[in-house]
């Protein structure tokens, strides 16, 4: 899941942000609503954490612009305000959700989690394939009825590689899914969690390399056989030059 977090109070907003990050979401920071426009236009997010009362460009602006351009971005509004009036008026808007300051971060977690799945195609929220299972609710993995200590990165890779259910996920897919902007493809960052990641998940591989295209999980047909010796030397030619990605 992929996230915007639009908050002027930078204190809250880093607050907001990093306690995301440790649920496994990878959030982007805007302070003001023309840096939400802005991060919009060139990203996909899944769920907008949006000040309603923000300088400048309002909150309720970002919200227009979110609805007008059909975007998938799921929309909630956070505003020191909670009178039924404003709930009314936020959620006239556009707004999926209305959350009222002072809150509970567990709350918010539970409100942007539940407006993430609204804004994917429907898909059990416990995902399994090739022996391993991922708990999207509980944020839980385990292979083979054996638990894995996953960092967020991880079981954010794990999380997109079975929701492709064996297809085809690109390096930029990863980073797009996964990782905060100005992450590149060419940074080690996707080569190094998948390697922690596959020694975690143990033998006999069940996460290939298509060499050229990208990454699958293995099981379900004759096209998601084991690679090949070739191809597993491979590898480390489809992947960048070194950096920071666990």
């Amino acid at each position: 899941m992929r996230v915007l977090v639009v908050e002027d109070e930078e204190f809250l907003a880093e607050m907001i942000a990093e306690g995301l990050r440790r649920d496994a979401i990878a959030v982007d920071v805007a302070h003001d609503g023309r840096e939400a426009l802005a991060k919009l236009r060139l990203g996909a997010y899944d769920v907008l954490v949006l000040d309603r009362d923000l300088p400048g460009l309002h909150g309720d602006e970002v919200c227009r612009e979110v609805v007008s351009r059909r975007l998938l971005t799921r929309v909630l509004m956070l505003t020191a305000s909670g009178t039924v009036r404003d709930r009314v008026d936020g959620l006239g808007l556009g707004a999926d959700d209305y959350l009222t300051k002072p809150f509970a971060y567990e709350e918010l977690l539970a409100r942007v989690l539940a407006l993430g799945r609204r804004a994917r195609p429907a898909l059990p929220p416990v995902l399994e394939r090739a022996g391993v299972t991922v708990d999207t609710a509980r944020r839980l993995a385990v292979r083979d009825g054996r638990p894995l200590a996953l960092s967020r990165k991880e079981f954010g890779v794990l999380e997109v590689l079975l929701r492709a259910e064996g297809a085809v996920v690109s390096g930029d897919d990863l980073i797009e899914e996964v990782w905060e902007e100005h992450t590149s493809y060419r940074t080690n960052a996707v080569r190094v969690t998948l390697s922690k990641l596959r020694a975690k998940l143990g033998e006999p591989a069940v996460i290939e390399t298509v060499p050229g295209a990208g990454y699958r999980m293995a099981g379900g047909g004759p096209a998601d056989a084991e690679p090949s010796a070739d191809q597993d030397r491979q590898r480390t030619d489809a992947v960048g030059p070194a950096g920071d990605g666990a």
